[in-house]
């Protein structure tokens, strides 16, 4: 159970669009890391002209070989999924591991998955103290099954790709979560150039939901050796995914599409850069940052009276995400997306005033005791 009686299974569930579901358009979303103003009018219109050809049968071949082709590896290599969470399901059901193991806080979506399938998960816990950074010595070597998040949704940490390329050994496999990175400039420490060239078992998962917006069509990829993506592909059903989900898997690896993709890294690392310097100003009434040095497109961020302070952030037209149903985390951790200048710049005059009313609330009630 966690700290608030939720039982595991249940937190594991929460996403940040519950945080916005049933709301209508007043509030800012600020608890969903999908790109603003995605996907495109091109993609869009990619995605309408598909929708002609929709009396036939799926035909994965054309996106496999954009994917393949965009990431400089055989076709073999590439399995095309309905969304990464589809994937962590087909691991789960298709990996045997006697001790598996997550680390954690990461998006909670593969442990679920596992733990559907009837693994006994072991939980890894990051510290706070050191910026939740993964240290050498954090996963035990019988672990067979390990899965990471780089960045890690949700403390926003970049872990180097050598310490990563540290946990393959052999008779285990690596589950590495990238849905973040091309949110990266660069896609800095990716493991796929060493897909191939690591002990043990390799496995990469990609997202083409928070970049290009594309969280209701349900699209992303698995990179790995030819005999786990036959394993992986042996657990989906026929035509797993749609003709538009396709048609999009290869509009997104074009030349075109990744420039524009890195585009908008860059534009994630400025926008980051602001948001982080108006938070600099709260440091006083309590505001922290989960790691000294963030590279995905959110933020993680602690407060001692977060659940309250998330709660005003409501009343003033701001969702933010809960942090305590990421295992690791406690109530006072929130995530919230990075947006524009504009975005940030009132929701930090929100969050001053929200922490102004909690102080107030606060002395009222010790002026009555």
């Amino acid at each position: 159970m966690n700290a608030d009686g939720t039982a595991l299974g249940e937190a594991l569930r929460h996403h940040g669009d519950v945080e916005v579901r049933g709301a209508g358009s007043g509030l800012t979303d600020l608890a969903v890391n999908v790109r603003t103003g995605t996907p495109p009018v091109w993609l869009r219109e990619r995605l309408a002209t598909s929708l002609t050809t929709l009396a036939a049968y799926p035909d994965s071949s054309a996106a496999r070989r954009a994917v393949a082709e965009r990431h400089g590896l055989p076709e073999d290599h590439v399995l095309l999924t309905a969304g990464a969470a589809e994937a962590f399901v087909l691991l789960a059901r298709a990996i045997s591991a006697r001790r598996p193991v997550v680390v954690h806080p990461q998006f909670t979506e593969p442990e679920a998955a596992l733990r559907d399938a009837g693994h006994q998960v072991e939980q890894v816990l990051l510290r706070p103290g050191n910026g939740f950074r993964l240290e050498a010595d954090a996963v035990p070597a019988e672990a067979d099954l390990v899965v990471v998040g780089n960045p890690t949704n949700p403390t926003s940490v970049l872990h180097p790709a050598t310490d990563l390329a540290g946990l393959a050994r052999a008779g285990r496999t690596l589950v590495v979560d990238e849905a973040f990175v091309d949110a990266v400039p660069g896609e800095r420490e990716s493991l796929v150039p060493l897909l191939g060239q690591l002990p043990g078992r390799t496995v990469v998962l990609r997202s083409l939901t928070k970049t290009w917006g594309l969280a209701g069509l349900r699209i992303g990829y698995v990179l790995s050796d030819p005999g786990t993506v036959r394993a992986l592909a042996h657990q989906q059903p026929l035509w797993p995914v749609s003709a538009p989900a396709l048609v999009a898997a290869q509009a997104c690896s074009t030349p075109a599409a990744l420039a524009e993709a890195q585009q908008a890294a860059r534009q994630f690392a400025a926008d980051r850069d602001h948001l982080r310097e108006r938070l600099a100003q709260l440091r006083t009434a309590g505001i922290r940052e989960a790691t000294p040095t963030p590279e995905g497109p959110f933020l993680l961020l602690e407060h001692p009276r977060a659940a309250a302070l998330r709660a005003r952030l409501r009343e003033l037209g701001f969702a933010v995400r809960r942090g305590d149903t990421f295992p690791g985390l406690g109530r006072q951790w929130f995530r919230m997306a990075v947006r524009d200048r504009s975005t940030t710049d009132r929701f930090v005059g929100a969050l001053h005033h929200a922490l102004e009313t909690l102080d107030a609330a606060h002395e009222h009630t010790a002026d009555e005791h």
